[in-house]
């Protein structure tokens, strides 16, 4: 099987645009023919038709159409099939069946977003033909047609053939010879006796009459492994908190984790739309500011003040490059006046900037970056909302929103010396280290400072890029301990914190805001005096039945499974990780929930006050486990000889951290990445400083990232304690080698 992966000349275009095919073996079963029996295209497309539905979805605000689809009836009960982009995440949708009737929808029965799939449960007053997946998988060269709606033409049939089968993106794909058209995409492939083999999904854009399919096993596999979402609660994943914040001109504003995306255009002047904060304003001075990043610099998106909630208000923010102070005082281009406009090296292009507006009666002080633009006296307006806005159909991010009291947020003057001292030991010390940052792990500003040297001193771009990206690494590690530290240790802050290891824009606070609220939800649906059983009764309905987690098959070994944050955001992970936030938020309700590390499967543990213990596995959506399975599972990876009673102890909080760790490191030896290594081993011994392994694995790869000081240090390490067992005369020769490599650079 040839692997096509992002490198390959090949060039996919998943397209956007919707539909279905999908063609049937009812045809033969409804006319009970005893043999499988090919059937005339005309004939088949006809018995295929009255399974097809036609899938409509709107904007975020109810108005209009995004997108019209397809979609195919897999159950006789109300299940469809179709491509997750069909339906858009957390978007509403309606279903309407080949007679026009609309089928209303009661749930995502099941998706995968990596697989592009999404089963949809809808409700109809008598039983809907349904499509039968095929049972082997279909030869190449084999004949195939598919039936949708390219350029909404309904019903549009199309036949070739399996040309082969190939791994995109880790995905097991047909390869169709016939013409994929927008409107195909999202349909079944099915062969001349009526049965699925496959769910279009991707087009070559080297070929008018080459195109790819999603196997039909990806489709069972949903089936077998649902992770249903009740449309009501789907229609709000991704929304924006309604006690936080509140939109205004349309558009489409998305919350993941502290961050705020947004695009399409509002229906405001200009293609403005607000999203305004809830937040109380100061009375008097104050500042509002945001991180915004665009994704092209023509566009336009930043912060708005003094906001009548409809058409009055400030705005601050770039617009093509330069950054523009603006006052609307009414709907038309009549009442919009640009006050100032200009460009400043401060604004960073492609990238994140931070917008910071000082209010103090009528002067308005606007700065980029910590950098003062421009400061304008305008008392047009005054009082009312603050928030954010974007203009035309900019694509925009924002995240680390505030508003508050203006007060000096300037570096004192010894964390301006700790930053001078710095650069001055950056040139005289030949590697970067945990040690060289230290005084700079507690200094808000420090991330800034890099930056703005990066820029104005190019000759040391590549010193100082080292040391953030290694200052943000010690800023992770230095919380994560700090996590460990605590009474009692702070299991959340720490796995979300491994996150950062990763990704440093993680907002880990407001991930914490995340789990808190989602704990409120589930404690405002109690009942008062709910006892322990109905308080766990709740927590399992709220993750598994209304939210939809469930454990990752398809990607098991995606990095990111491991990652709470994305756990959180993209409800699928390892067992671990899923447990973790049981674990959290089964303490937030007052339930004394363990977490048990078997070999090989992570789960959790209840203890009822009578001495009764419920064995619960997460990742099968909370699934009870009786004594005997659980030890079957310890003796199936540690085999009949050893004992099982070690394995049933409750893990502590760094022993998790722990072993979320080595997955992820297991994970970045499998794909070949020695700088991920490096970041996961830094952490292992940052919570098991006397790990013979982890130092003497950190010694090695710090060696092969490139630093040798580090890997000395290591080494040193070894020499100075003498672990038992540890090759002291072939470590102080490597020492040695090090060392006179390191002199020689």
């Amino acid at each position: 099987m040839r692997h096509l992966g992002k490198r390959h000349s090949f060039v996919f275009v998943a397209h956007g645009l919707l539909v279905a095919s999908t063609l049937a073996m009812t045809a033969y079963a409804v006319r009970g023919f005893a043999e499988e029996k090919a059937f005339p295209l005309v004939e088949l497309a006809q018995e295929l038709r009255s399974s097809l539905v036609v899938i409509r979805s709107t904007d975020r605000d109810g108005r209009g159409d995004s997108g019209v689809g397809t979609g195919f009836v897999i159950s006789s009960d109300g299940l469809i099939v179709t491509n997750l982009h069909v339906i858009g995440e957390g978007r509403p949708f309606e279903v309407e069946a080949s007679d026009g009737t609309v089928l209303p929808v009661e749930a995502v029965q099941a998706y995968d977003a990596h697989l592009d799939l999404a089963v949809v449960r809808v409700r109809s007053e008598r039983p809907l033909k349904a499509l039968k997946l095929a049972d082997q998988p279909i030869p190449v060269g084999e004949q195939v047609a598919a039936i949708g709606n390219p350029f909404g033409l309904k019903n549009s049939v199309v036949t070739g053939v399996v040309s082969g089968q190939r791994v995109i993106d880790g995905r097991e794909m047909l390869q169709l010879a016939m013409p994929i058209e927008p409107g195909n995409s999202g349909g079944p492939v099915v062969d001349r006796h009526g049965r699925v083999h496959g769910v279009v999904t991707l087009k070559s854009a080297l070929s008018e009459n080459l195109g790819f399919a999603t196997e039909a096993s990806a489709v069972r596999s949903l089936l077998e492994n649902p992770n249903p979402v009740a449309i009501d609660r789907w229609v709000r994943l991704g929304g924006l908190p309604s006690h936080l914040w509140e939109t205004r001109f349309g558009a489409r504003w998305r919350s993941r984790g502290g961050l705020i995306h947004v695009e399409g255009a509002g229906t405001g002047f200009g293609g403005r739309s607000l999203c305004l904060s809830k937040l109380p304003v100061p009375e008097g001075a104050f500042a509002v500011e945001v991180e915004v990043r665009l994704a092209d610099e023509s566009g336009a998106a930043g912060v708005v003040f003094h906001c009548d909630g409809q058409n009055r208000h400030y705005g601050f923010y770039p617009s093509g490059g330069r950054m523009r102070l603006t006052c609307f005082n009414g709907p038309t281009v009549f009442e919009w006046q640009i006050l100032r406009e200009e460009a400043t090296s401060a604004y960073r292009h492609g990238d994140w900037n931070h917008l910071r507006v000082e209010v103090q009666g009528p002067t308005i002080r606007c700065l980029v970056n910590g950098t003062e633009v421009f400061t304008e006296r305008d008392a047009t307006l005054s009082g009312g909302q603050v928030g954010l806005a974007k203009f035309r159909d900019t694509v925009a991010d924002f995240r680390r929103f505030r508003v508050g009291p203006l007060k000096d947020e300037s570096a004192s003057p010894d964390e301006e010396q700790r930053w001078r001292q710095f650069l001055v030991q950056l040139d005289e010390q030949p590697e970067i280290s945990g040690q060289l940052l230290a005084p700079l792990l507690a200094v808000p500003q420090a991330d800034a400072w890099f930056r703005q040297e990066e820029e104005r001193l190019a000759h040391r771009l590549r010193r100082l890029r080292e040391a953030r990206q290694e200052w943000q690494l010690e800023n992770a590690l230095e919380h994560l301990e700090r996590a460990m530290a605590a009474t009692p240790p702070d299991l959340l802050r720490g796995a979300l914190w491994i996150g950062c290891l990763d990704d440093p824009d993680v907002d880990v606070e407001a991930y914490v805001e995340e789990v808190e609220q989602m704990a409120a939800e589930i404690r405002a649906a109690l009942p008062p005096g709910a006892g322990d059983s109905e308080r766990l009764a709740a927590l399992d309905r709220y993750l598994f039945e209304q939210n939809g987690f469930h454990g990752s098959r398809h990607e098991y070994y995606h990095r990111a499974n491991s990652h709470l944050h994305r756990v959180i955001s993209d409800r699928e992970g390892l067992p671990i990780t899923l447990s973790v936030l049981y674990i959290e938020l089964a303490r937030r309700l007052e339930l004394p929930i363990d977490g048990i590390g078997l070999p090989g499967h992570f789960i959790v543990r209840y203890v009822a006050p009578n001495g009764e213990t419920q064995w619960i596995d997460v990742f099968n959506r909370g699934r009870r486990l009786t004594d005997e399975a659980v030890r079957t599972l310890v003796r199936q990876e540690v085999g009949n000889d050893q004992p099982v009673e070690p394995f049933l102890e409750p893990a502590a909080a760094r022993q998790i951290l722990e072993r979320i760790l080595r997955n992820l490191l297991n994970s970045a030896e499998r794909d070949g990445e020695p700088h991920a290594m490096r970041r996961y081993l830094e952490a292992l011994v940052r919570l098991d400083p006397n790990s013979v392994q982890y130092r003497g694995m950190r010694a090695l790869t710090r060696y092969h990232t490139g630093r040798v000081y580090g890997a000395i240090a290591d080494l040193d390490w070894f020499l100075a304690n003498k672990p038992q067992g540890a090759d002291l005369e072939r470590i102080s020769q490597m020492r040695e080698a090090f060392a006179r490599q390191a002199e020689g650079r």
